[in-house]
């Protein structure tokens, strides 16, 4: 008797599984505030992070801009009229000053050095643990966020140990909840005069460029900095025409006496990220005079459009696949219970 009772109770049907898979699937779509401003026709401040690898000139870079969005707010005159341009975070744990104001800063949350103390941990290892402990606690930085909307642009520094947030858990979690709430690019800065100086270093930062985008599928901005040093456009001749970086790579190789596999690998390379190259915005920028700062700002907009165009839809694409999977192992799991109870019914 229990087990007929249980058998007329299981009533549902594969299309009640759908129709919830369904609701569900709309529910959370609806729930992003990314989605949501889209609707609305508002896009919210563009999130730019920016990352880069040591000695680029990030945090300089930052100061740079922050220079400017103050000029450029005094210059408004009236304080009551002065529109909000920039609001600026820095998640650089172990930095022992911030060039620019930031409005959020991790070392407000997190002692880096009592980290390494109490966990015993290296530089590096305390940088990760300390990115880590304020991931726990983004969230409370997503409800600060989400009442800047009347700025056009939140700028995030990042740690100089590049694959400490780029490749961390924890880096990945913030990104992505930026980017679930507000149009997200990241901004990768390059030492111009070192890249220029070495062919190879000049491929090893677009390789870490190319695999930060696949990673984060958020769209990047090159910068070129320190173009007061050394001009940009030998690299972009270089991104331009894989014959003229073969050149410039045969003659270091000459000067320096260098070459063999490494040489015919980097070669190889230039041609894989050739067509990399064609849909890369790019710029160059100079920290220390605030040259190119237009540019910079001109590549930004454009890639905040390739994030409402592509982004956004491939995200809605895997939030639907996630679904899919979901609403596959809940039939496999109905399956399973009806042939159970078929089999308690018929033993019965």
């Amino acid at each position: 008797r229990t087990t007929k009772m249980a058998t007329e109770r299981f009533t549902l049907e594969e299309s009640d599984l759908d129709k919830a898979n369904a609701a569900s699937r709309l529910s959370h779509t609806k729930e992003l505030p990314v989605f949501k401003r889209q609707d609305e026709g508002k896009s919210g401040p563009t999130t730019v992070i920016v990352v880069g690898m040591a000695g680029a000139g990030k945090s300089s870079l930052m100061n740079a801009l922050y220079v400017q969005n103050y000029d450029a707010e005094k210059s408004q005159g009236n304080e009551e009229e002065q529109q909000q341009l920039n609001y600026f975070l820095n998640l650089d744990p172990a930095t022992k000053s911030v060039p620019f104001g930031a409005s959020i800063d991790i070392r407000d949350t997190i002692d880096y050095k009592e980290v390494m103390k109490q966990h015993n941990l290296g530089p590096n290892g305390a940088i990760m643990t300390s990115l880590n402990l304020f991931a726990t606690k983004f969230d409370q930085v997503m409800q600060i966020l989400d009442t800047k909307t009347s700025y056009k642009h939140i700028l995030v520094d990042t740690p100089g140990q590049i694959e400490a947030f780029t490749w961390s858990a924890s880096g990945t979690i913030m990104s992505e909840a930026l980017a679930s709430s507000f149009p997200t690019v990241l901004a990768f800065v390059v030492d111009t005069p070192r890249c220029v100086s070495s062919p190879s270093t000049f491929m090893s930062n677009m390789l870490y460029a190319c695999s930060m985008m696949y990673r984060t599928r958020l769209p990047i901005v090159i910068v070129f900095n320190k173009t007061d040093v050394v001009p940009h456009e030998i690299c972009e001749e270089w991104m331009n025409d894989f014959e003229a970086f073969h050149d410039a790579l045969d003659q270091h190789s000459a000067n320096s006496d260098s070459g063999g596999y490494y040489n015919t690998l980097t070669r190889s390379m230039s041609m894989v990220l050739d067509e990399f190259y064609c849909n890369l915005h790019r710029c160059g920028v100079s920290a220390m005079t605030g040259d190119g700062m237009d540019e910079f700002w001109a590549c930004i907009e454009n890639a905040t459009k390739d994030f409402e165009q592509e982004y956004i839809p491939d995200l809605k694409n895997r939030m639907e696949e996630q679904t899919a999977k979901q609403r596959a192992i809940a039939k496999e799991g109905m399956m399973r219970l009806q042939r159970d109870l078929a089999t308690n019914d018929a033993s019965a």
